[in-house]
């Protein structure tokens, strides 16, 4: 448990300190406009890129894995929508925000960092597979929802266009397809770029756990509606025992690929959610709080999984 805690408490300790620092350092948050930019366009494609650029591409073809893991965020993502429109009686459009909020676990900020120090280099490329589908099937189904309750004048072929731009224009999307081709033509950057792609790697993971804890602690705290404990259990609690479940049914896979699975399944809501709500003007102050209260509640469901991957009492066949 000793181990599990000094991998643990750094992660939660940089996101604490980001979020004292944003409560008692009254700064503007605008400030948060360049860091959050190095972040999704700078340090976390060049971590991804790193990461699939040196897995063998043999091992990045898994359908199967592919399938297992897609189909257990889906199935968090509908149960999340259907306990956010039972438990808040959310309207359609709250509910696939809900449903987001349970689905889309923080797999960009804490994902590999996380995932690579819990299981070593052997969580490359899941970690790489993971973030790819889960992105494209959520930025995929949310706008498309979404969409359904727009009464705008645009035509849905509009809207359809607006979705691929989306996703073939995603930076982290975009760096590990990248990544993926460098490995198929066993390309390797020279030395001064490597080097140059290390520093970045490195910066990413202290950066946005700090600006996780900061952008948390900016977000007004009012009341905790309804549906937010039980869209948080969804995501921290269901979602895990879902992706476990298929790891079973649909393997054998390795032991380190669906511990990764899991471990990724058990991540909190991630910040995207809260920003994705702003842009569609729909559960906004319920995501800050779902944001929050699933960052501070996975201090306990988090590390309760790495444990039991680090132990070696949840091992698969």
């Amino acid at each position: 448990m000793a181990d599990v805690l000094n991998l643990a408490l750094p992660y939660f300790s940089l996101i604490f300190i980001g979020f004292a620092c944003g409560r008692f350092r009254p700064l503007p948050e605008q400030g948060l406009t360049w860091m959050n930019f190095f972040l999704l366009y700078v340090s976390l494609p060049a971590l991804l890129f790193g990461i699939t650029s040196r897995t063998p591409f043999e091992e990045l073809n898994n359908p199967p894995f592919l399938i297992a893991t897609t189909c257990g965020t889906a199935l968090a993502f509908f149960l999340a929508m259907a306990a956010g429109r039972v438990a808040g009686g959310l309207s359609f459009r709250d509910a696939t925000l809900a449903g987001l909020s349970g689905g889309y676990g923080n797999i960009g900020y804490m994902g590999p960092g996380l995932a690579l120090a819990v299981l070593g280099a052997k969580a490359s490329a899941p970690t790489a597979l993971i973030f790819c589908c889960d992105s494209i099937f959520l930025f995929s189904v949310v706008p498309f929802l979404i969409a359904l309750t727009d009464h705008s004048d645009h035509h849905w072929l509009h809207a359809l266009g607006l979705l691929i731009k989306q996703i073939a224009l995603n930076p982290l999307i975009v760096s590990a397809c990248a990544g993926a081709l460098a490995a198929a033509v066993h390309f390797h950057p020279p030395v001064a770029i490597d080097n140059t792609l290390s520093f970045l790697q490195n910066a990413a993971a202290p950066t946005a756990l700090f600006v996780l804890g900061v952008t948390v602690a900016l977000r007004p705290f009012g009341r905790i509606p309804w549906e937010v404990p039980a869209v948080v259990a969804v995501k921290l609690l269901i979602h895990p025992l879902i992706v476990f479940a298929l790891m079973l049914l649909l393997g054998p896979f390795p032991n380190s690929w669906a511990a990764t699975a899991v471990l990724m399944a058990s991540l909190p809501p991630a910040l995207n959610v809260f920003v994705i709500a702003r842009q569609n003007d729909a559960w906004i102050e319920p995501a800050s709080v779902a944001v929050m209260v699933g960052t501070f509640a996975s201090v306990v469901t988090l590390t309760t999984a790495m444990w039991l991957i680090q132990s070696g009492r949840l091992a698969f066949p």
